[in-house]
């Protein structure tokens, strides 16, 4: 026969046991929630081309990457080195600029080879109405892009959809289309092509490395050389 004591520590075992469950559905709740609504076309909240209201939207996903921070720090309790962000070193840098640079190339050669066999024209309306913008407003929006977008598509979106789905793989196709699809609204579907070979580059420099700082290094030295060459 079992103890009393026995009995009691069975139960509590249990109990715990199923606690555990209930914070871990939760969590993925949570987790999905997020991932939903960070989605959304949030920035479309704002209107208008001008500089009053880009610089709306630029407040909109500077809000979001706090929120995000303060969410994975405070409600999952977590360190920032779950979704990828530690301290840098140099081959964080060497890595991003490789990355970069393969990024830069590769965009190169879709727009001048790829879309001209395929008759397809870019989307320049977008780009053109940016580049009109003040040097700081670019710079500002550069870095945003380099630090919200590997944030929350590679850092986050990866890393959570992996434990979620338990397979590291489809966490990251549904990344890659998510940030792919986000670009659609501002660029256009020809433009996609580019976004995508981008995206996949960030993707598997990600899963490579694990350090969401050679991400953004890629990310803005990409988004400069964008600016510069388009």
């Amino acid at each position: 026969m079992y103890s009393r004591k026995t009995v009691e520590q069975a139960k509590g075992e249990m109990s715990a046991e199923a606690e555990y469950r209930r914070h871990s559905r939760m969590r993925v709740v949570a987790t999905a929630l997020v991932l939903v609504i960070f989605q959304l076309p949030l920035g479309h909240l704002v209107h208008g081309e001008n500089l009053a209201a880009q610089a709306g939207r630029e407040a909109i996903f500077w809000a979001l990457t706090l929120v995000l921070v303060v969410y994975i720090l405070l409600i999952e309790r977590r360190p920032l080195s779950s979704i990828g962000l530690k301290r840098p070193t140099w081959k964080s840098v060497v890595f991003g600029l490789i990355s970069a640079f393969v990024m830069v190339g590769g965009s190169v050669i879709i727009y001048l080879v790829v879309f001209p066999a395929l008759g397809l024209q870019a989307n320049e309306g977008g780009l053109q109405v940016l580049q009109s913008m003040p040097l700081w407003f670019q710079t500002a929006l550069i870095v945003r892009a380099a630090v919200f977008e590997e944030l929350y598509y590679r850092g986050f979106a990866i890393e959570r959809l992996t434990e979620i789905t338990g397979f590291g793989w489809i966490a990251s196709l549904i990344s890659l289309a998510a940030f792919t699809f986000a670009h659609l609204s501002y660029w256009g579907w020809a433009s996609l092509i580019a976004v995508a070979f981008e995206g996949a580059i960030l993707t598997g420099l990600y899963l490579f490395r694990r350090d969401l700082a050679s991400n953004m290094i890629a990310h803005l030295f990409a988004n400069v050389a964008s600016f510069l060459l388009l």
